[in-house]
């Protein structure tokens, strides 16, 4: 990671990324909280999540439009429109407010859509293709490295100050993010302008994405197994509402303790998962992340601290994996021009069956022993891997060079052996002399 991080467009775009990624560490579980203490329900907590994922649905108009601009200058005006939509949070009193929280969640669920397009190309763009696992390695053991106090954070500036310092603090997060990216100084491509194209070639366009997912053999698999995970993956959003608070017996702001243990373990997965792609592939990486999700859901079927935190830690180092595995093959597997298109019809394909697994969890867990559903969870998600697994060979790692000892020996030509009529001659110019 020592390589990335000599690249002075890339160590500024991290620091622009940090202060985003603190606001939204801070300010994600704090939403669901805050839903919790105004309604007392757990699936209610958990559709702030869902709420979120919603959006995914306009992905391929969302990646048509970042394709068609330069990703910098986009990027930077996201993170400001993002801080504009906390704003509402500002009016939340009673549970009677509880629509204003959802509105804010879906409305940061698109805009959250949006710069993901836009940052895997702008990844893409100041990054080298072969350090594109390096790139998004740090990015990850960032984002994993502030669940060791995000959460805390979020869930004591909460009960401190309540939910409107956090749209506050996040406000400021993504203010700071425009700032420290505006300085950067890239070359921008020339994409072309937002002009009129007839009908026939704007749905070629807003297609474009999922066509290129469909037709490349590895994005195909991966996204395939990954999707065949979200299906009962999501389920957890609101299980460990229901595992915290009939399990553990404590109230609803100790899973932000238990998010920050996730976070020790995605600080693991984050910095091992460069050496895990080169060694496994973009695929066997994902394959990886997912199948460590299975036992760590089978071990919170049973409700004991101890054995949670292991589980946690699991569950930790997954999500890293995962996400650094798929973003690498997108970012090398997708022409830059249209990777806003693929990235947005990526996280579509994802979100999706995740916005299913949330709302049918949501729905569940108050009808099932939550115990019963991880167990569920945690079956799929070894089957997923296992499928996964068994794709690795379309982005199997480069064989390593053969070693050498020195300079190769410089080829010298065999002799020419004469033939019989040349011998014949030779022989009588001796017996002459």
């Amino acid at each position: 990671m020592r390589t990335i991080l000599r690249r002075p467009d890339f160590r500024l775009l991290s620091v622009g990324l940090l202060a985003s990624m603190v606001a939204e560490s801070i300010l994600l579980l704090a939403l669901a909280i805050w839903v919790k203490d105004l309604t007392g329900s757990n699936g209610l907590a958990g559709g702030t999540i869902f709420a979120i994922i919603a959006p995914m649905a306009l992905a391929p108009l969302i990646g048509w439009v970042v394709d068609r601009y330069p990703r910098r200058p986009f990027f930077v005006a996201a993170n400001l429109l993002t801080a504009l939509v906390l704003t509402p949070l500002f009016t939340v009193r009673d549970r009677a407010d509880v629509w204003v929280i959802y509105l804010v969640a879906a409305l940061y669920g698109l805009s959250y859509l949006t710069l993901s397009a836009t940052l895997s190309g702008l990844i893409r763009q100041v990054v080298p293709v072969d350090l594109l696992a390096e790139a998004n390695g740090v990015l990850q053991t960032v984002r994993q490295g502030l669940r060791l106090v995000g959460p805390l954070a979020g869930a004591g500036l909460y009960a401190a100050l309540g939910g409107v310092a956090l749209g506050v603090i996040g406000m400021a997060g993504f203010v700071v993010a425009a700032a420290v990216v505006a300085a950067m100084r890239t070359a921008e491509p020339s994409p072309s302008g937002p002009t009129d194209v007839p009908g026939r070639r704007r749905f070629v366009d807003l297609s474009g994405g999922l066509r290129h997912l469909a037709g490349e053999p590895a994005l195909r698999r991966a996204l395939l197994g990954y999707g065949m995970g979200s299906l009962v993956m999501g389920f957890t959003e609101s299980l460990i509402f229901a595992y915290v608070d009939h399990g553990l017996r404590r109230d609803a702001a100790f899973v932000g303790v238990l998010v920050t243990v996730q976070g020790v373990g995605g600080l693991v997965g984050g910095l091992c998962s460069p050496g895990v792609v080169r060694r496994l592939g973009e695929v066997g990486t994902l394959a990886t992340g997912v199948a460590f999700f299975g036992p760590a859901a089978l071990a919170l079927a049973y409700p004991d601290l101890r054995l949670g935190i292991v589980a946690l830690l699991l569950a930790g180092v997954s999500l890293p994996l995962i996400t650094v595995g798929l973003n690498t093959l997108i970012q090398r597997r997708t022409p830059p021009p249209m990777l806003g298109r693929v990235a947005a019809a990526a996280e579509a394909m994802i979100s999706g069956p995740q916005a299913i697994s949330i709302g049918t969890g949501a729905l569940l867990v108050g009808v099932l022993d939550y115990r019963l559903l991880f167990v569920l969870t945690g079956v799929a998600t070894l089957g997923a891997g296992a499928y996964l697994w068994r794709s690795r060979h379309l982005t199997a790692p480069p064989p390593p060079p053969s070693p050498t000892l020195g300079p190769p020996a410089p080829h010298l030509p065999r002799p020419r052996r004469p033939v019989d009529h040349e011998v014949v001659a030779a022989t009588r110019r001796r017996g002459r002399r």
